[in-house]
C-alpha cells in the first residue's frame, strides 16, 4: 500500500481504527470473468446494493442485518474461496501473537460487479486463542463470515451510556464453523467478540460507514470490557477501555 492509499485508509475509518494502520493489501487473480459463478456476481451485486440502500437510508439498519444474514446464508463458500488467495494470505507472515492479523483485500475485476463497491472488506487472520476482541461500533453495519477456522462468538445489545461505560445485555453466545455468519449494527448486537478456538481460523468482514446521518459520533470502535458490573435483567455495566486495555485482557 502506497502512502497515500495509506493515509485514505486511515482517514476514512478514524479513531480507533488506527490499529489497522499497518494493513496488508491482499490481490487474488486480476479477473474472474471465466470462474466466477452468477449466483457469486449476484451476491456480490446484491450486497453492494443492500449497502448502498443502507447508507441512503432507505433500508434501515436492522432490515440490511437481515437481508444480509439470509444473503450470507445462500453464498457458495467454495466459489468465494477463489477470491481470497489463503495460501498467499498465510505467506505475508506469522499470526499475531496477541490479538487478530487484519489483510485488506480486493475481489479483483469481476463481470457484472462494479469495482467500485460502497462495502469495504477484510479478512482477519487468528491464532488460537487469540480474540477480535470486544468491541462495540458506532454509526456503521458490519457483518461477518468464518472462512476458515473455529471461533466462540458473542454478541451484546448495546444501550445507552457516556464516555465511561455503556450498558450492554447478551444476545449471542455460540459456537461459530466455516460458513457461519452475524451481523452488527448500531441499534442490534452492536457488541460482539469472536475468539479462535482452532488455529490459523479466519474471518471475512463487510463494513458499511456512515449509516445514520443523524449520528454525530466519530465512526469507528468503541472497546468495551464485558466483565463489567452485572445490573438487573442480565444487563451489564461495561467500562470502555482504550485499544492496549482490550488486547491486554481479551487479544
Amino acid at each position: 500500500m502506497n502512502d497515500i492509499d495509506r493515509r485514505s485508509f486511515v482517514t476514512s475509518t478514524t479513531g480507533s481504527m488506527l490499529a489497522y494502520a499497518l494493513l496488508d493489501v491482499i490481490f487474488a487473480r486480476e479477473a474472474f470473468a471465466d470462474d466466477v459463478k452468477p449466483i457469486l456476481v449476484k451476491w456480490l451485486r446484491d450486497l453492494n446494493e443492500m449497502s448502498i440502500d443502507a447508507k441512503k437510508g432507505t433500508l434501515s439498519q436492522t432490515d440490511w442485518q437481515k437481508s444480509v444474514d439470509q444473503l450470507f446464508g445462500q453464498v457458495e463458500l467454495p466459489e468465494l474461496l477463489k477470491l481470497i488467495d489463503f495460501q498467499r494470505i498465510e505467506k505475508k507472515g506469522p499470526l499475531a501473537d496477541v490479538g487478530a492479523r487484519s489483510y485488506r483485500f480486493a475481489f479483483g475485476k469481476i463481470d457484472g460487479v462494479t469495482d467500485r463497491l460502497v462495502f469495504g472488506q477484510q479478512i482477519f487472520g487468528l491464532k488460537k486463542d487469540r480474540s477480535v476482541v470486544p468491541h462495540g461500533h458506532e454509526n456503521m453495519v458490519t457483518a461477518f463470515l468464518i472462512l476458515k477456522g473455529d471461533f466462540h462468538g458473542r454478541h451484546y445489545d448495546r444501550f445507552e451510556g457516556d464516555k465511561t461505560y455503556s450498558i450492554i445485555k447478551p444476545t449471542i453466545d455460540d459456537t461459530f464453523t466455516v460458513g457461519g455468519h452475524s451481523t452488527i449494527s448500531d441499534v442490534k448486537d452492536n457488541v460482539h467478540w469472536f475468539k479462535a478456538t482452532s488455529d490459523g481460523s479466519y474471518i471475512l468482514n463487510i463494513h458499511v460507514l456512515g449509516v445514520d446521518k443523524a449520528n454525530r459520533e466519530p465512526t469507528g470502535r468503541v472497546y468495551l470490557d464485558p466483565n463489567g458490573e452485572k445490573l438487573s435483567d442480565g444487563r451489564i455495566r461495561a467500562p470502555r477501555i482504550s485499544y492496549e486495555q482490550a488486547h491486554k485482557l481479551y487479544g
